[in-house]
């Protein structure tokens, strides 16, 4: 009956469903994109965290970051404006004010954009009789407005500060209509948060049809509300159903969908954008053109504007939030309250918007969203130099199974020229099956044009051993990324083999879960262009990508992987050459306390509760049946035989190996803990019956609090250790790492958050307590003790 019913999650997919089995444990709980709001970027860090506690309490002067002081602005005739160009004033009485916010490809909404358009306002147009109407344009190609500038909210530390701020900016945007005069906008890119919110205060919206507008209120998936009028206005132009569904999923409207929903008024070519603004703006100033709001369906109307209909619809949007918010997330029903109260008390709505906003900005979920995408952004840049990275525009993928042909498929969308390479044509066209019925899939749901499928289906070229030509090929190749099976002796072979045929800058790298990339390089004629690029399955899904390189690679070669996934589409992080690398690593201890949990008589079910109930996108009893028993087993086991001592102490993981001897391998043997032949997933009776014979339960009922300390206190000990061993560089790393590759409770920020926000001390002793209770698998590493010790945080 209702859009809004199949609206996507309320997360917009932070956390989603895991996938299929794969090649590595910890790929199976999915992140999305955080919030595309615009952030400046942040000083580089390269603070060590050594595990003692003077090192702990005192960065030293060599290792703390040095802020540099930005070049103060001075208004000259040619410029004067910081954040905006010049107006220009056309013949008609028009006047254009372009966004162009400086140092950077983006233009974001800050308090300080917002003073000096003020300034600009009252200068140039309040008591400008000549101007007849405005339009807001950009002078950033491929760019209207980011969003706003999340720096801003995170340096008040008194979050209630916020509300006299955001009130001064919506008394401009009134003062704004106050004129009488039309306001047009021309958006020609990104129209999010901030950005939008300033075009729904205008009386009339032209778009472009590019592939980079797009238009959205995304504040949800950073755990706030639009601030600048978003849940009062935008439901007057699209009706309260899309206005929720854009608002509580933060999802991305297109220009022709947002033409169909009355969201923009024209939509044209770009080139054509801000001249076809200034037309308007001029026909809306003499009269000759009439802004409209799309009428309502009948439909709509009944569900929207009637007592029964609209009692009806918050019902459904309730059940939809608590479905998918599952209570962790206050941002929707603080949306869902802002429109409400507007509704019911309009003189007072934008008052009651700004006051949840500061209250919603205080809450450390926000904090921990806005943590996420910050390390998002961090992400992106690298320490290696601007030109340390060789220019890539062939990628040869060596296997087409699953691994290979995602990462192919990733690189053909993103316009790099793929070799697909398998020793069988037979696998080669798996491979290629396997891409195009990804594409046709999203060509079925409007995400892809038929174009844009058949220039991605003519970047890849399949090769097999047979080829004749495979050779002169792979000459041309800048990037080899090998995705076959865990056999060492088979990936020195590949090695030797291309380094025979590939030009001397061309970079190797392997998908190897678990084998040392040192290893790898073993004998290579180039060791220092051997490197490890660790996906995640499935690749078009899964958003991390762990770079490893070992002792020997060079920083061209790190920066070139780096800037290759992230082209990809990617959020990389940097890990140390280790068995299990950084998520896998973290996952190890983890499932050992599940099987420990599971000795102790916690049932099947409850384990996946409690997780669930934490936060994670499934609980580990569904993500071993779901990755694969087989699998699972063999990460296990690895680790158990690496350097982990004790910390993979306290569980039996060869429960998982008799089930597999059993035949029952998860998901796909339709059995493993759970039985799959029916609608509806349930406890395999075989493997209950199994377990009896392995469970020796304690003389007490574990509570859910203690079953989830239990396993995640594994989880973060392991973080912290990989932190105190140099595995990963920092915290912020940590956090991106768990909450991207395992589906990390995104709304606790990651383990270093958490630990954070519940207090490093008071998880100690936690774990000491554990440790006494349990074995000592529990006792927290030095890291962890020293920062209990000086009562320090992981995040500043």
């Amino acid at each position: 009956m209702m859009r809004l019913s199949s609206a996507r999650s309320v997360l917009s997919r932070v956390a989603t469903r895991a996938g299929r089995g794969s090649a590595s444990l910890s790929s199976t709980a999915r992140m999305a994109t955080v919030a595309r709001f615009a952030t400046p970027t942040p000083t580089s860090t390269t603070i060590r965290y050594q595990s003692t506690a003077a090192a702990a309490a005192t960065p030293t002067e060599e290792t703390t970051p040095k802020a540099t002081t930005p070049t103060p602005f001075v208004s000259t005739a040619e410029r004067k404006y910081e954040y905006f160009e010049n107006v220009e004033l056309t013949p008609e009485g028009v006047a254009v004010i372009r966004f162009d916010c400086p140092g950077k490809p983006v233009n974001t909404i800050s308090f300080a954009l917002k003073d000096e358009a003020k300034v600009l306002w009252n200068q140039e147009i309040d008591s400008n009789g000549a101007v007849k109407a405005v339009v807001f344009s950009s002078a950033k190609p491929n760019m209207f407005i980011a969003g706003a500038d999340i720096f801003d909210i995170k340096s008040i530390e008194d979050k209630s500060q916020l509300v006299p701020l955001i009130e001064d900016g919506l008394d401009f945007f009134q003062s704004m209509k106050k004129k009488g005069i039309p306001l047009v906008c021309a958006i020609d890119g990104p129209a999010l948060g901030g950005g939008l919110e300033w075009a729904l205060w205008c009386d009339y919206r032209v778009c472009s049809d590019s592939k980079k507008t797009k238009l959205g209120l995304p504040e949800v998936k950073l755990g706030l509300l639009p601030g600048f009028g978003g849940t009062q206005n935008l439901h007057k132009l699209v009706g309260l159903q899309a206005a929720m569904d854009m608002m509580l999923t933060g999802k991305d409207i297109r220009p022709k969908k947002a033409k169909k929903m009355g969201l923009v008024d024209l939509v044209v070519a770009p080139q054509s954008v801000e001249s076809v603004a200034i037309e308007c703006a001029s026909q809306l100033a003499d009269g000759t053109l009439k802004a409209k709001i799309k009428k309502k369906s009948w439909m709509n109307w009944a569900i929207e504007d009637t007592p029964m209909g609209r009692n009806m619809m918050w019902q459904q949007i309730d059940k939809m939030v608590e479905k998918n918010a599952g209570g962790n997330y206050p941002a929707p029903l603080k949306i869902i309250e802002a429109v409400q109260y507007g509704l019911q008390e309009p003189k007072k709505r934008y008052q009651k918007e700004r006051e949840l906003f500061a209250e919603l900005a205080a809450t450390k979920e926000s904090e921990a969203l806005i943590g996420i995408f910050d390390g998002m952004t961090q992400m992106k840049k690298h320490s290696f130099g601007k030109d340390a990275a060789i220019p890539v525009k062939t990628v040869a993928v060596m296997g087409a199974g699953l691994m290979g042909a995602g990462i192919a498929q990733v690189s053909a969308e993103k316009g790099l020229s793929v070799l697909l390479k398998d020793t069988k044509m037979e696998g080669v066209a798996r491979g290629q099956a396997y891409m195009q019925d990804n594409w046709k899939k999203k060509v079925s749901r409007k995400r892809m044009t038929q174009y844009e499928y058949n220039i991605h289906s003519s970047n890849v070229t399949p090769l097999t051993d047979s080829t004749a030509s495979w050779k002169r090929h792979f000459g041309q190749a800048d990037l080899i990324i090998e995705a076959v099976f865990e056999d060492l002796d088979l990936k020195r072979k590949i090695v030797a083999d291309v380094e025979a045929v590939t030009p001397d800058h061309t970079i190797f790298a392997t998908n190897t879960s678990a084998i040392p990339i040192s290893d790898i390089a073993v004998g290579a004629k180039r060791p220092e262009q051997i490197i490890g690029m660790h996906y995640f399955s499935p690749v078009p899904q899964m958003p991390l990508l762990e770079i490893i390189p070992h002792d020997g690679t060079s920083d061209s070669t790190k920066a070139t992987a780096l800037e290759v996934g992230t082209k990809q589409g990617k959020t990389c992080i940097l890990v140390k050459d280790v068995p299990g690398f950084y998520v896998n690593r973290c996952l190890g201890p983890f499932l050992v306390e599940v099987s420990a949990l599971v000795r102790d008589g916690v049932d099947l079910e409850t384990l996946d509760k409690s997780m669930k109930k934490f936060g994670m996108p499934v609980g580990p009893i569904t993500l071993a049946d779901e990755v694969g028993i087989d699998v699972t087993s063999h990460v296990a086991s690895f680790l158990s035989n690496a350097d982990l001592g004790q910390r993979m102490d306290g569980g039996n993981i060869a429960m998982m190996q008799n089930m597999v001897d059993k035949g029952w391998l998860g998901k796909k043997s339709n059995k493993g803990f759970y039985s799959y032949d029916g609608k509806k997933k349930t406890i395999n009776p075989d493997v209950k019956a199994y377990l009896k014979d392995y469970v020796q339960p304690l003389d007490r009922k574990l509570e859910m609090e203690e079953i989830q300390d239990r396993m995640v206190s594994r989880f973060v000990n392991e973080a912290a250790k990989c932190l105190e061993d140099d595995i990963i560089e920092n915290p912020v790393v940590g956090d991106i790492g768990l909450v991207f590759g395992t589906g990390f409770a995104p709304f606790r920020g990651g383990p270093f958050r958490y630990l954070d926000q519940v207090g490093v001390a008071s998880y100690v002793d936690k774990m000491h307590k554990f440790a006494d209770n349990y074995g000592a698998q529990f006792e927290p590493c030095q890291l962890l003790q020293d920062y209990a010790a000086t009562d320090k945080k992981f995040h500043s």
